[in-house]
């Protein structure tokens, strides 16, 4: 293993160099006060991308109405210049997400009967096409992520279609309208998710938040890929949610979707021994403080914080991060749920800021110089001489029921060996444990369990944890 160094920084230490973090020049705002909010968080807006196109640059942000171009080419004066409705809207609508190649926009959500959505950006700025608008290969995904290396669109936690519910899948872009489906996927090595949550690739290199840890993933072989290296314990372990690799795929940041947990600097430079290195925050004083989504552009790593905004920091030294900049978008008092900041997006020519607000709508913000494209002086993630050895895995699978739940909680966990003294846990979304179901042995093949939920425990969102010394696994729960 590694040596972790633990740094003490002193008065006079070099570190100390680093400028103050600076509050970001905030140059322009949208918002539509028209759209309904979402019955779950009162979220009228979701992700945000961006694009640039006849000289204009757009801001795409996410709506429970659909998905709305924002032209911020005069970023103090942004205004929707074309909107495309989803095939499913209003306040049931949680998720969108988006991503570009090739001059399209593709579009998705993850609620009701929705659709793949292609957009053609061709004839910008004068409008927008619809091209493809189908549930012929799924209905519902919850994150996209577009390989442009390999032209791959890979989906996370994907429903509809011939394949049902897929933890995740990859879709062959060779024709960017017609995307056609290369395979379904669930088994990394030692993690086994029911739902993939998010992902980023590189030259066929996955590295997938599965929720309950990290996976490395080879699809350079999608009828045989390879998992290359898993995570499941480090420190500050929560719900692994999302992250994005350096510009030299030595370092990946890591976010875990629970209140007062770090972000995670994770060492990839080797992939049979990949490890936290290091952790860091917002400074925020309150243990409400969430981190959400992550976006590596040149030097810099960008983050939107629920509660705190714009989080922006320096990584030069890839393994200690230095906070520059910030702005609080969210006018919401700090709690334990989801509101403020997004998604955020800086790779527009103009090096400004993209950031969407749930709440509040669209921040254009002023960047920190030169732009910064996404495929420029990137090294490939593919390593030679890698441990290519899969790991069996203890679990194959883990599933709950009914969603939400209410007075019961069913579990169903299939284990590959006789697991003994398994605890299994309800903790709240900063760790803290709500209720333990005490230890459990489990035997090879399916095992089925019934937890009891009480009254006293109030409405909301908790982690099920269930593990012991060998092996973690968790899950989101929603009880109502």
């Amino acid at each position: 293993m590694k040596n972790i160094i633990l740094i003490f920084l002193l008065a006079f230490s070099p570190i100390l160099l680093y400028a103050q973090a600076q509050e970001a020049t905030l140059l322009g705002t949208w918002d539509d006060p028209t759209l309904v909010g979402s019955a779950a968080f009162n979220n009228t807006y979701n992700d945000t991308w961006g694009i640039a196109v006849g000289g204009h640059e757009y801001a795409i942000i996410g709506s429970t109405a659909g998905t709305h171009f924002i032209d911020v080419t005069e970023p103090t004066m942004p205004f929707e210049a074309h909107f495309v409705a989803g095939q499913f809207a209003g306040a049931q609508v949680i998720h969108r997400d988006f991503h570009d190649y090739q001059g399209y926009l593709y579009a998705v959500s993850d609620q009701g009967t929705s659709s793949l959505q292609i957009i053609d950006l061709a004839n910008l700025p004068a409008g927008v096409d619809v091209v493809y608008d189908s549930d012929t290969l799924f209905e519902r995904t919850h994150n996209i992520f577009i390989d442009s290396t390999a032209a791959r669109l890979y989906t996370f936690s994907t429903k509809g279609g011939p394949q049902g519910h897929s933890p995740m899948r990859i879709y062959d872009l060779a024709d960017p309208v017609n995307p056609t489906f290369i395979g379904e996927y669930s088994n990394f090595g030692s993690i086994t998710p029911n739902s993939v949550h998010d992902g980023y690739v590189r030259d066929n290199i996955a590295f997938l938040n599965c929720g309950d840890g990290l996976a490395v993933v080879d699809f350079a072989d999608t009828d045989n890929p390879v998992t290359l290296s898993t995570m499941t314990n480090y420190a500050q372990a929560g719900y692994n949610h999302s992250g994005w690799a350096n510009k030299d795929c030595t370092h990946y940041y890591l976010a875990d979707e629970n209140h007062d947990l770090d972000i995670k600097t994770v060492d990839i430079s080797d992939y049979s021994d990949v490890e936290v290195i290091n952790t860091f925050d917002a400074e925020a004083s309150s243990v409400s403080s969430i981190v959400h989504n992550l976006i590596v552009g040149c030097n810099y790593l960008y983050a939107s914080y629920y509660y705190d905004g714009l989080q922006v920091y320096d990584i030069s030294d890839v393994e200690n991060p230095q906070r520059v900049l910030y702005y609080d978008t969210s006018s919401e008092t700090d709690g334990f749920s989801y509101k403020g900041a997004w998604g955020v997006y800086p790779y527009l020519p103009s090096g400004n800021i993209l950031v969407s607000d749930m709440q509040e709508g669209l921040f254009v913000f002023e960047g920190l110089g030169e732009h910064c494209d996404p495929n420029e002086n990137v090294t490939s993630c593919r390593r030679t001489g890698t441990n290519t050895t899969q790991v069996k895995d203890k679990v194959s699978g883990l599933t709950i029921f009914p969603v939400p739940a209410n007075n019961t909680l069913n579990l169903s966990l299939n284990a590959n060996e006789l697991l003994k003294k398994i605890q299994i846990r309800l903790t709240n979304l900063t760790g803290k444990v709500i209720r333990d179901f005490g230890h459990f042995d489990f035997h090879q093949g399916e095992n089925k369990i019934q937890l009891n939920i009480d009254a006293t425990i109030p409405n909301g969102f908790y982690l099920l944890s269930v593990s012991n010394g060998a092996f973690r696994k968790v899950v989101k729960v929603a009880i109502f």
